[in-house]
C-alpha cells in the first residue's frame, strides 16, 4: 500500500514537472518568437535607413553636380556678358569714328569728282558723250539722300577704274566727227592714251588727235592701212601686230 502511494507521489511530482517543463518550454518558444519578430524589424529598419541613406547620398550628389553645373553655366554668361560689353564699346567707338570719318569723307568725294571731270576735260576727246553722262550722273548721285556713303564712294572708285582702263586698252568704236561744219561718219581707234585716230568709212580721210595743240590733224594715206589693221585688231578680227601710228615722241 504504501509503495503504491509512493508511486502515485511520484506519478503526481512527475505530471507537476512535466505541466511546468511545458510551460517554461512555451515561454522559451514565445520569448524566442518574439525576439526573432524584433530582430526582423530592426533589420527592416536598418535595411529602411540604408536605403534612405543611399538615396540621400545619391541627391546629394545629383545636387552637387547640379550646382557644379550650374557654376559653370553662370561663369559662361558672364564671359559672354564681359564680351558683349566690350564689344557695344568697340562699336560705340566706331560708330563715333564712322561719323568723323564720313564728315571728312563727303568732302573728299566732291573732289573727287571735281578732278575726275577736269581730267576727262583735258584728257583725250573719246567716247565723250559716254564719259560726260558719267560724270554727270555721279555729280547728281553725290545730292541724293536716298543713297549711303559707302555706295556713292564705290561709284566714284568705279568711275576712277574705268578711266584708269582706257590707258591700258584698245577699243574701236563708230561716231560722228565734225568736219569742216558737217558731220561725217568715221570709225574711231584708240590706243590706250598714247594714240587717237579716226578714219571715213570709205578711208580717204584720216587725222589724228594731237594732244598738246588740242586739234586734230590730217593724216597722209599712209597711214590708211594701219588704221585699217588696227580696227580690224581693236574689233578682235585680226591677230595683234605693229602697226605704223602718228605718235609723237614724250618730252623730258
Amino acid at each position: 500500500m504504501k509503495q503504491t502511494m509512493k508511486i502515485l507521489l511520484v506519478g503526481v511530482s512527475l505530471s507537476a514537472l512535466s505541466v511546468q517543463g511545458s510551460t517554461n518550454t512555451d515561454k522559451v518558444v514565445k520569448e524566442k518568437v518574439s525576439s526573432g519578430n524584433d530582430a526582423r524589424n530592426s533589420q527592416r529598419r536598418i535595411n529602411s535607413i540604408a536605403d534612405d541613406t543611399e538615396t540621400a547620398l545619391l541627391n546629394y550628389r545629383r545636387t552637387l553636380k547640379q550646382i557644379e553645373n550650374a557654376k559653370s553655366y553662370n561663369q559662361t554668361l558672364r564671359n559672354m556678358i564681359q564680351s558683349q560689353q566690350e564689344e557695344m564699346v568697340s562699336m560705340e567707338k566706331q560708330i563715333v569714328s564712322i561719323e568723323e570719318t564720313k564728315s571728312g569723307l563727303v568732302p573728299l568725294m566732291t573732289r573727287m569728282n571735281d578732278n575726275l571731270k577736269s581730267f576727262v576735260a583735258l584728257d583725250m576727246p573719246f567716247l565723250k558723250d559716254e564719259r560726260s553722262k558719267r560724270i554727270g550722273d555721279l555729280a547728281l548721285m553725290m545730292n541724293k539722300a536716298d543713297i549711303s556713303t559707302s555706295e556713292k564712294f564705290r561709284r566714284i572708285l568705279e568711275g576712277y577704274q574705268i578711266e584708269n582702263e582706257y590707258g591700258r586698252t584698245i577699243e574701236a568704236y563708230r561716231g560722228i566727227q565734225k568736219r569742216d561744219g558737217n558731220d561725217l561718219t568715221v570709225d574711231f581707234l584708240r590706243i590706250g592714251r598714247v594714240a587717237l585716230v579716226y578714219q571715213s568709212l570709205d578711208a580717204n580721210v584720216a587725222a589724228f588727235w594731237d594732244q598738246e595743240t588740242k586739234t586734230w590733224v590730217d593724216l597722209g594715206s599712209e597711214y590708211r592701212k594701219s588704221i585699217r589693221q588696227g580696227l580690224r585688231m581693236a574689233r578682235k578680227q585680226a591677230a595683234p601686230q605693229l602697226i605704223k601710228m602718228p605718235i609723237k615722241a614724250p618730252k623730258s
